[in-house]
């Protein structure tokens, strides 16, 4: 294999500019345009994640053997001024040899022991092995109907895009090269948490972790690697860098006469041992049964429900938000700008063992008060709790009332399937739909000092969605006499539950008895 597609002059990351056109780039013009840049531009929730960690361990790197242990003082000038890019472009040229996607020793995250080895060399899959939106070996397909023995061809920069995010996000499961299993990457089963500034750079600064140690080199900075390493058990992480870069699978591209990638090689990696004490820092946990567990994408679960996890803890049994929102959080404090806002991007895939479910990505815009003052977040989750609290209740009665249009109400299974039956409705999306349009006026009135107004505009939403929920189920269970019966003997649950809500009354067609 020859040298091609260096990445420090191809054109391969794809940017959007203030303007809103989007180009790719390499690495030496994203670093010198960095204030210009307002964000990366990749569609792939996963590989939009693993860019940017790959971007932040160039950063860290480069300024810490530029500059040593630097303070947090420098971390606000380059967030205001701009990175330092004369010391960034100087450490990639210094690795230049290291940032070839085709390279016969040294191919930038990838393995080229892959290609001589005789456990490893005939063992050639489809890129499709390497991208997590893409079906491929048992996978089942929706609209994806593509051939492994027939695989389409895709140009270089999206084969590594695609690499990055796979490394960073793949399940652990069957490997049968080298190990009959791997581990998981990084942020397998993870919804990673990014926040963002109004320009590249600022995105970069507020997500730099401080210098902890000079023997935390990223991937490409460490020596070739061989089967023998391969073959040795899972080991914990060096530090962040370690972890933003892990080779958790062992790939080798194979490029075509005509420059595209169609095939690779593939095997077991460099598996990673969790130091419960050294988490993922894009990781948040929220509050288990039996203790914190890191925060995933659930189905049919809005992510705005968990925005406790990105908060200040408010007590010893509370969540736990990711290190890097502290960093960011950090950052606006000694920037001292009061009544900002703070944006996050939260991006993940979740999956049932080595079953890819669902990936997504949303952006949430929070007031900087809530992030920097711990008795303003109490305020929120207390809120976010109560709101969970009434759905519980009223999903409880909206149980009842389904099973009594059933044989043998009484019965455990009953109730389990009138429970399923309204989980299936669409009754839940709608109550908590009406709630997230009232989410943004309440923060801002936390943000503002404003608590008692926010409780109260807060109860009066949920009661309207209370009033949503049962309206839309009465409507589903029917005209007939059982389900008026039905609807009867529920009601003045109901109308304990909005009680609770300050007696806030709604009228409707079907509810006006309630709320007299």
């Amino acid at each position: 294999m020859d040298k091609h597609f260096n990445l420090l002059d191809e054109q391969w990351l794809p940017v959007r500019y203030a303007d809103g056109k989007t180009r790719e780039v390499g690495l030496i013009d994203l670093f010198k345009h960095a204030s210009e840049i307002e964000s990366l531009a990749e569609a792939s929730p996963v590989s939009l994640v693993a860019l940017h960690r790959v971007l932040l361990a160039i950063v860290h790197r480069a300024l810490t053997l530029k500059y040593g242990r630097w303070v947090d003082a420098d971390r606000v000038r380059w967030f205001r001024e701009g990175l330092p890019a004369e010391a960034i472009i100087d450490y990639l040229e210094k690795f230049r040899e290291r940032f070839w996607l085709f390279h016969p020793e040294l191919p930038f995250m990838q393995v080229a022991a892959l290609a001589h080895e005789e456990e490893t060399k005939d063992k050639i899959k489809s890129w499709t092995q390497i991208s997590l939106g893409n079906a491929s070996g048992a996978s089942p397909t929706v609209f994806d109907h593509s051939l492994d023995s027939a695989p389409t061809a895709i140009a270089p920069a999206e084969a590594l895009r695609l690499l990055l995010g796979f490394l960073q996000f793949t399940p652990g499961g069957l490997v049968k090269v080298l190990r009959s299993s791997d581990k998981a990457g990084p942020l397998a089963n993870t919804a990673a948490v990014l926040p963002c500034g109004d320009v590249l750079h600022q995105t970069l600064s507020l997500c730099l972790h401080q210098p902890e140690s000079v023997d935390d080199p990223p991937a490409w900075e460490v020596p070739a690697i061989s089967l023998l390493q391969l073959k040795a058990g899972a080991l914990l992480s060096s530090g962040v860098n370690d972890r933003y870069t892990r080779l958790s699978r062992a790939v080798l591209l194979h490029r075509d006469d005509d420059g595209a990638v169609r095939h690779l090689r593939f095997a077991a990696g460099l598996g990673m041992e969790e130091d419960p004490n050294a988490p993922d820092p894009m990781t948040s946990f929220r509050v288990g049964l039996n203790g914190l567990v890191r925060l995933g994408l659930s189905e049919g679960r809005a992510f705005w429900r968990d925005l406790p996890t990105l908060l200040p803890p408010v007590g010893a049994q509370s969540a736990k938000a990711a290190a890097v929102i502290a960093w960011a959080t950090g950052l606006r404090a000694d920037l001292g700008v009061s009544g900002d806002m703070q944006g996050l991007i939260v991006a993940g895939l979740a999956s049932d063992k080595a079953k890819l479910q669902r990936w997504r990505m949303e952006r949430v815009v929070l007031p900087a008060e809530l992030l920097l003052h711990p008795e303003a977040a109490r305020i929120l989750v207390v809120l976010l709790q109560e709101a969970e609290e009434t759905h519980r209740q009223l999903r409880r009665i909206g149980a009842q009332a389904m099973a009594m249009m059933m044989a043998d109400a009484a019965n455990k299974e009953t109730l389990a399937d009138a429970r399923a039956r309204v989980d299936a409705g669409g009754f839940n999306g709608r109550f908590f739909a009406r709630l997230e349009q009232a989410l943004p006026l309440a923060m801002s009135q936390i943000a503002h000092g404003e608590a008692e107004e926010a409780y109260q505009q807060w109860r009066g939403v949920q009661a309207k969605a209370v009033v949503l929920y049962w309206d839309l189920l009465t409507t589903n269970l029917g005209a007939t006499p059982a389900a008026w019966r039905a609807e009867a003997k529920c009601r003045f649950k109901l109308a304990i539950l909005l009680s609770q809500l300050n007696g806030v009354g709604v009228k409707s067609e079907s509810t006006q008895e309630v709320n007299a």
